[in-house]
């Protein structure tokens, strides 16, 4: 069988220290080397609290170890953790096939981007020449706004006619207040106040 890429993420009782840990540590980095497989990293994260209680306990002693095994080592590895007593959890995590799925989609993409056309780049204007304005789609066709020969010349504009002449201000006259009589209130129903809408 081929070699895989695994990690290892186990967790023990909060309350064990490295003379208790590091035996199981050493024991499966024995079994690995033994099947042919070699373990890449041990890392110890500590104690951490958990995400929720596990039995009675709410935090555990972290240990993450990335190895390259067989799926018969593997079997053997969980058997080993699920009996041991001092380990709460654990999680194996195939490595090789996510990395595989990356590998594919960067090739799929690098096939895509092979296929779309590459865009030339606009050729910039010589420095002593100014950029001229896009020319007309056809080749004897006038620009836009410049007469044409032989064409008829328009007529001139009619003249306005003259602006009228500025208001004179007025001054503004104190009108004297008016009595406002008191309107009666009449109250209606929400249900009455909108008529209901015409059926056609």
């Amino acid at each position: 069988m081929s070699l895989r890429l695994y990690e290892e993420l186990f967790i023990v009782k909060p309350d064990s220290t490295d003379e208790l840990v590091d035996p199981i540590i050493e024991a499966m980095t024995q079994l690995i080397a033994k099947d042919g497989g070699n373990v890449i990293s041990s890392e110890k994260w500590g104690t951490r609290k958990l995400a929720y209680q596990v039995g009675r306990f709410r935090e555990g002693y972290y240990i993450l170890l990335k190895f390259e095994a067989t799926g018969v080592t593997i079997k053997e590895i969980e058997r080993r953790l699920r009996v041991n007593d001092l380990v709460i959890k654990y999680l194996t995590v195939r490595l090789d096939e996510e990395m595989k799925w990356v590998d594919k989609r960067k090739k799929r993409r690098e096939k895509r981007a092979a296929r779309k056309p590459q865009m030339a780049p606009m050729p910039a204007a010589p420095m002593g020449i100014p950029a001229s304005p896009a020319l007309p789609a056809e080749p004897g066709a006038p620009a836009p706004g410049k007469p044409t020969e032989g064409a008829p010349v328009p007529a001139a504009p009619a003249p306005a006619a003259p602006a009228p002449a500025a208001p004179v201000p007025v001054a503004p006259v104190p009108a004297a207040p008016l009595p406002v009589e008191a309107a009666p209130v009449v109250e209606t129903p929400a249900a009455e106040a909108t008529p209901a809408p015409a059926a056609e």
